[in-house]
C-alpha cells in the first residue's frame, strides 16, 4: 500500500467549486469519450448516509479497451471495463474504482474541501492520524503536465475570467490569492503482487498526480461556462451530458433520472474507505513485453512415407534421404 495526500489549490471558493466540480466531471467525460469508448452513466441519483447526510450516489463504466497498451490487450477480454462509484457528500467525496479483471489493484480517494491555502495539515486526522504518507502540492498554473493533454486555453498564466477577473496566475499567486481553496485529496493505492507492488503503485501515484492536474486546470478554465449556474442548472447539464456521451460511446440504456428520492442507507452503503484506479495507455517499462524475442526451432513437421515402386518396408523419417533427389527443407 502506497499513501499520499495531495493538496490543490484553486482560485474560487468552496462554495463556487460546488458547481464547477460537477460541471468540469460531466464535459471532461464527455469530451473524452467516443464511439465505444469512454464514460458511461448507469446511476445518478441522491443518497442518505446515516453518518454524512444527504449526498449523491454515481456509478459510471470506463470502456478504455483500445486505450490499453498491447501488453494488457493481450491478456484482458475484449470488452473491458473499470467501475467507478462516488459518493458525493459535499464538501466531502469518497470515490473507488474497481476492476474485476485485477482484484488486487485497487486505489482509495477520500476528498475534503477547505476555504484556506493548502494550511491544514490536520484534517484528516479522523481518516489517517496515524499513518505515515507523503505530502504533495499540485499547482495548476506552474505545474508541468505531459505535453499530449496541454491546451493554451485552459492555462491558467495565460487564462483570464471574463466573468470574475481572475486569472493569469503566476509563481507564487497562491501567497496572494483571494479567494483562495483548497482541495485535499487523501490517496491509497493497492497492489499486492508480490515483485511489482512498489514499482506499479509508485507508477499509479504519477498517473493520479496527472489527472488531478489537469481537472483542476480545466474547472478554473471553465469558469466562465458554469460560473452563473444554479446547482438546477448544473444537474440538468449534467444529465443531458450524460446521456449524450452514453450515445456518443454506443451505448442506449434506459434514460438517466436524476431523481429527488434519496436511497435509504440499507440500500446501499458507501464503504468506509474506497479504492480508485487511475488510466493510462503507456505501460511502465517493467510491464513491457520484449520486442525482438527469438523464436524456439519446432520439430519437423513432415514425414516422408515410403515409396510404393521400392521393395522392402523402408521408412525415412525426417532429415533423412527418402531418394535420389534430396527434400528441400521447411523453412521456418
Amino acid at each position: 500500500m502506497l499513501l499520499k495526500e495531495y493538496r490543490i489549490c484553486m482560485p474560487l471558493t468552496v462554495e463556487e467549486y460546488r458547481i464547477g466540480q460537477l460541471y468540469m466531471i460531466s464535459k471532461h467525460s464527455h469530451e473524452q469519450s467516443d464511439r465505444g469508448e469512454g464514460v458511461e452513466v448507469v446511476q445518478n441519483e441522491p443518497y442518505d448516509d446515516p453518518v454524512h447526510g444527504r449526498g449523491q450516489l454515481t456509478e459510471k463504466r470506463v470502456y478504455l479497451n483500445s486505450k490499453l497498451p498491447s501488453w494488457a490487450r493481450a491478456v484482458v477480454p475484449k470488452i473491458f471495463y473499470v467501475t467507478e462509484k462516488a459518493w458525493n457528500y459535499y464538501p466531502y467525496t469518497i470515490t473507488e474504482y474497481t476492476c474485476s479483471f485485477l482484484p488486487k489493484f485497487s486505489i482509495h480517494i477520500e476528498t475534503k474541501y477547505e476555504d484556506n491555502k493548502g494550511c491544514n495539515d490536520s484534517i484528516f486526522d479522523n481518516e489517517a492520524k496515524d499513518l505515515e504518507r507523503e505530502v504533495c502540492f499540485i499547482d495548476i498554473a506552474c505545474d508541468e503536465i505531459p505535453e499530449r493533454y496541454y491546451k493554451e486555453s485552459e492555462d491558467p498564466k495565460n487564462f483570464k475570467s471574463e466573468k470574475t477577473g481572475r486569472g493569469l496566475l503566476k509563481e507564487g499567486w497562491r501567497d496572494t490569492q483571494d479567494p483562495i481553496m483548497c482541495s485535499y485529496k487523501l490517496v491509497t493505492v493497492k497492489f499486492e503482487v508480490w515483485g511489482l507492488q512498489t514499482r506499479v503503485e509508485q507508477f499509479v501515484h504519477k498517473v493520479v498526480r496527472d489527472v488531478l492536474l489537469i481537472g483542476h486546470r480545466q474547472a478554473f478554465a471553465w469558469v466562465d461556462e458554469w460560473y452563473d449556474m444554479t446547482m438546477d442548472e448544473v444537474r440538468e447539464f449534467e444529465r443531458a451530458t450524460q446521456e449524450a456521451t452514453n450515445r456518443k460511446i454506443g451505448i442506449f440504456p434506459p434514460a438517466i433520472s436524476i431523481t429527488d428520492i434519496a436511497l435509504p442507507s440499507s440500500t446501499r452503503s458507501a464503504p468506509s474507505s474506497a479504492p480508485s484506479t487511475p488510466l493510462s495507455t503507456d505501460a511502465p517499462e517493467f510491464l513491457a513485453v520484449p520486442k525482438d524475442r527469438p523464436r524456439k526451432k519446432s520439430a519437423p513437421e513432415t514425414l516422408t512415407l515410403p515409396d510404393p515402386s521400392q521393395k522392402g518396408p523402408t521408412l525415412n523419417l525426417p532429415g533423412a534421404i527418402s531418394s535420389d533427389k534430396p527434400s528441400p527443407s521447411k523453412q521456418e
